[in-house]
This record gives structure tokens, sequence and C-alpha cells, in this order.
């Protein structure tokens, strides 16, 4: 019953809700009770010659009224009860998915989105069904076992009623039992149906590879052996679910079989009428419910509690990049100055002692080799991680003092892989910008240099790109995405070597159109000639700056970008003579 408990507040949110819907319950519990009443006056009056045609003609429109009046509050109850535990799915999925998004990369690394996909779907809809079948069952058993008992006892037999009820305590053993066992074989199937998420996920993604390689049917093994696994992990709950109905069906028997037994020999001493038997028995077939209520509330609760243990865990969990208690407002977002930056991971220091200024309308170039500490300097601009030392300012402010929207807002970011999403062009490059007219998209699309490709399109910007812009060029989505940066109006955009794909021609028409709008700019690249233009270039070797200045002022240092342009020049040169 904890999980109850854990939900109060969205108990006390929605009260007036659930406060109409329990009214409307008991109102219906105490209608219910009145046609076994009004049967046994019926069987009375037959067995005694009283019952005219009249008084049946009254007690059959009674019992039609009575049917369609708490037909009518049934209508009335489920929509406001099950209503609000739809509301509950609504609240926790948004909240799942907010927590999602504000999540530093960390927390991706330790889980996979197939998991993240269970906890959103099959743990939201287990809580969904507690706040809504479990409130029903628990409130109505309760009520109409509690009517249903006492006028048993006070209008019947209390004799008959305790001899009727002896094979409860026994039915309640074994739903406490089973309730344990299906709260653990629950869990365990949802982490199978979660394993079963990532492996479909990576492998729909992957497809291409897997293709490539020739693997499907290893990739098939595995898969199947995952089916499998949550296949008997499922039909270890189907087990210990199938035992709940015979074990109530029999106590069921059992009740009927005393209250028969005992009840006739009452009417035989004279003791209660076959009238009032006939109406006990009825009465106990409405206590029928509130038994399967309570063997479906234990089912419910475990599987309930379960899935919101599962959904409390991940809402608990806080990557390390935290909001600021008091964020202070950001006055000016430029210059960028960092200074003695430093950071490692797992005991291996990947930057150290990063020290430069960027100046409003600059472009900072950044080179290195491969696993110089590129990357991780653009995540600690953007604070999706936290330095070890030193610390970067924007204007004379330390972003660490800044809420993080803040702070992220001043950022146009792309990546050397881009992500389109299943719409059109035009909706992918306006994606930070919704507002953003034809206009405004097109001229954004003519700086990117894509806006030619676009119209060759026969739908032009109204052309769907697939999922994951599969049916676009590598060079087209990195450029599309370009422009969707540049739509944001962002004080800084950042090029993560996102001009990898596209010809050398098109890259500096690109570079020139920037720096004639007089962006902002980082640009990393492991392409020598898209950094010539800028202000600076920072050479990164083992997370240094291992050289420093203008192309001119690094070419004439013969160091290792000297010697990057010049190898580079030659493959080009060898590549147009071929």
């Amino acid at each position: 019953m904890s999980v109850f408990l854990r939900l109060g507040w969205f108990f006390k949110e929605q009260w007036r809700r659930y406060l109409i819907a329990i009214s409307l319950l008991a109102l219906v519990a105490v209608l219910t009770a009145i046609p076994p009443k009004i049967v046994g006056w019926v069987v009375d009056g037959i067995g005694s010659g009283r019952l005219d045609q009249a008084s049946l003609t009254t007690y059959l429109l009674g019992l039609l009224a009575l049917g369609i009046t708490i037909y009518l509050l049934r209508y009335v109850w489920r929509v406001m009860l099950f209503g609000a535990s739809y509301r509950l799915a609504y609240v926790l999925r948004n909240r799942l998915f907010t927590h999602f998004t504000r999540m530093s990369p960390d927390f991706y690394q330790r889980h996979r989105t197939g998991d993240l996909m269970a906890h959103a779907t099959n743990d939201i809809q287990a809580v969904e069904m507690t706040a809504g079948e479990g409130v029903l069952t628990l409130v109505d058993s309760i009520m109409v076992g509690a009517l249903v008992l006492t006028i048993m006892c006070s209008q019947y037999s209390w004799q008959l009623t305790l001899l009727s009820l002896l094979p409860l305590p026994v039915m309640a053993y074994f739903m406490n039992r089973f309730g344990k066992q299906i709260y653990k074989a629950f869990k365990g199937a949802q982490g199978a149906f979660s394993r079963l998420n990532n492996k479909t996920q990576e492998a729909l993604s992957g497809v291409r590879v897997l293709k490539s390689y020739a693997v499907e049917s290893l990739e098939d093994q595995g898969f199947a052996a995952l089916t499998r696994e949550a296949g008997e992990r499922n039909m270890a709950v189907a087990r210990i679910d199938a035992k709940f109905d015979p074990v109530i069906y029999l106590c069921i028997g059992c009740s009927y079989f005393l209250a028969v037994a005992g009840g006739s020999a009452l009417v035989l001493q004279d003791e209660l009428t076959l009238g009032q038997l006939t109406s006990f028995t009825m009465y106990l077939g409405q206590l029928i419910w509130p038994m399967f209520a309570i063997a479906w509330l234990f089912n419910i609760i475990e599987r309930g509690s379960a899935a919101y243990s599962r959904i409390e865990h991940l809402l608990g969990e806080h990557g390390e990049i935290r909001e600021p208690e008091a964020p202070a407002p950001l006055v000016t977002p430029l210059p960028l100055r960092v200074q003695g930056l430093g950071y490692g991971q797992q005991g291996r220091t990947l930057l150290a002692e990063i020290d430069f200024t960027l100046a409003k309308g600059a472009m900072l170039g950044i080179v290195g080799r491969t696993g110089a500490g590129k990357s991780s300097l653009l995540k600690l601009l953007m604070r999706l991680t936290n330095p070890g030392a030193g610390g970067i300012w924007m204007g004379e402010q330390a972003i660490e003092t800044l809420a993080l929207g803040d702070l992220r807002r001043q950022f146009a970011y792309v990546p050397q892989e881009p992500f389109l999403f299943s719409t059109t062009i035009a909706a992918n490059i306006a994606l930070g910008s919704p507002q953003a007219s034809q206009q405004e998209i097109e001229r954004v699309a003519r700086i990117a240099c894509v806006h030619d490709d676009i119209v060759r399109f026969p739908k032009g910007y109204e052309t769907e790109v697939g999922e994951k812009g599969v049916t676009l060029s590598g060079g087209q989505k990195q450029r599309i995405a370009i422009a969707r940066a540049l739509l944001l109006g962002a004080p800084i955009l950042v090029l993560d070597d996102a001009l990898s794909a596209v010809d050398a021609h098109t890259e500096q028409q690109i570079l020139l159109a920037l720096k004639g709008h007089r962006r902002t700019l980082i640009l990393v690249s492991h392409r020598m000639t898209a950094v010539e233009q800028a202000d600076e270039i920072l050479v990164l070797a083992q997370g240094r700056i291992a050289e420093r200045g203008n192309h001119q002022t690094l070419m004439a240092h013969q160091g290792w970008y000297a010697d990057m342009v010049r190898y580079q020049r030659l493959e080009q040169d060898v590549e147009e003579s071929l």
C-alpha cells in the first residue's frame, strides 16, 4: 500500500476528481444493496401468496429505475476516476521527458535509450493503472464489503455470515504470498523488456551497418535470446497471476456451500424465510467482487509499486552539472574568456592550461590530432561538463553563476554528425525558431550554401527528409544544420568539424559568408583550409596548446600546423590530378 502514500502528491493535486468519484462509488454501493432486498420481498410474497400484480409491477419498475441510475452514476465516476489516472500518466511522462532533456551527457552514458523508453511506456502504464484501477478496487471493495457485511449481520444472521466468511483468511494468506512473488517477478519482467527495447533500438538504428557486414543472422540470434528471456520473465508473472483466480473461486465456492448449508438449516428451523435466504445468497454474491478486488488489488499494487520505484530512481538521478542556486542574469556574452582551463576524466588529463579570449565578431580556429582535447574544450565552454581547474567567463561573469538555459542559448552548436528530424527541410531549419518566416529560412540557407540544393528537390523546402535525414547526403545534412544554427541568432556559432562532408570550394564559400556577416565563430576542423581565415588558431596536442597564432604566424613557425597544411595541399593536388 506504500505506493499510494508515494503518490500522495498527485492525489492532493486531483482531490476534487477523486472526491467526486469516491462519493459516487459510495452512492452506487448503497443503491446496489437494494435489489437483493426487493428480490427477497418478492420471493416471500410469492411463497405466501400475498404478492399481487400491482406490487410486482412496482417492484420491477423500481429495479429498472435503480439499474438506469446505477448505470449513469457508474459512467460519471469512471470518467472522473480514470480521467485522473490518465492525468497522472501525462504528468509523469512530461516529468521524465523534462528530466531527460536536463540531464548532462554522463547520464546517457549510464542509461541506454531502450531502457529510458521502457520507463516512459510500460512503467508509467503500470503506475497509471494503480492510480485508476488500484484506487477503484481499494475503495469500492472496502465500501461494498463493509456495507454488505453490515446488512448480512444486522438484518439476517451474524452466525451465518461468520460461517460463510470462514474461507476468507485462507484467501488473504495466499493473496499476500502471491503479491510478494508478483512484485519480484514483475520487476524482472520490466528489466527484460528494457533490454529488449535497447536491442530493438540499436538494431533499427544500425540496420545499414548490419547489412553491410552481413551479420543479420547473428543479430537475429541475439534478438531471439532477449525475446526468449522477456517471454520467460512474463510467463513467470503469468504463472503467479494465474494462481489468483483459482484460490478466489475455491474460497467463493466454499462460502456458497457454507451459506446454503447453514441457511437451509435456519430455514428449516424457521429462523430465516426462503426470501431472506435468497437475499442473503445474493448479498454473498455481491461479496464476490470485493474478494476478486482484493486479489486484483494486490496484483495492481505490486506491479505499480515496482514500476514507480523504477521511475522514482530515474527521477532521483542528477547529472554532474547542476543549476546555480541563485543564477545571475547574463549581462553580455562577449568577450568569451578562458583562463588556466584544465579537465580530466578517469585519472587521465584531457586538457591543461588552456587560455584564450574570443572577441565579438572574431573567428577562433581549433585544430589538432584526434584525441587532442578539441571536443572536451567545446563541452566545457557550453558547460556540458565541469572543469577541473581554471575557469570560463562571459564578459565579466563566470559561467558557473549563469542559468544553464541562459548560458547555452549563447551558443549555436553544429556537430560533425548533425541530427535531422523526420519532417520537412523548412521545419528542420526553423527548429529553434518556429516563428521564422520563409524569407528568413531561405536567407540562412543561402549563407550555408544549401539553398540551391534544396530548390532542386521537387517539393523544395517542403521536402520530407526521412528518419535522421536519410534522404539527404552528408554534406546537405551538415549545411542544413548550419542554417538551423544561424537562424537561432546566438552570439557564438560553434562548428565542430561541421564542414567535413562538404567540398573545399563550398567550405570556403560558407566561411566567407560567415565572415562577411561578422559572426563570432569557433571552428573545430581536421581540414586546415577551414581555419586559414581565423583571427587566431589554437593547435592542441595532448590537451595543451602546442601552437597558437594566425595562419601566417603558424606557417612561419614551421611546426605541426605548417606540416599539415603542406600535406593536405599535396593530397588535394594529387586528387585533382587524377
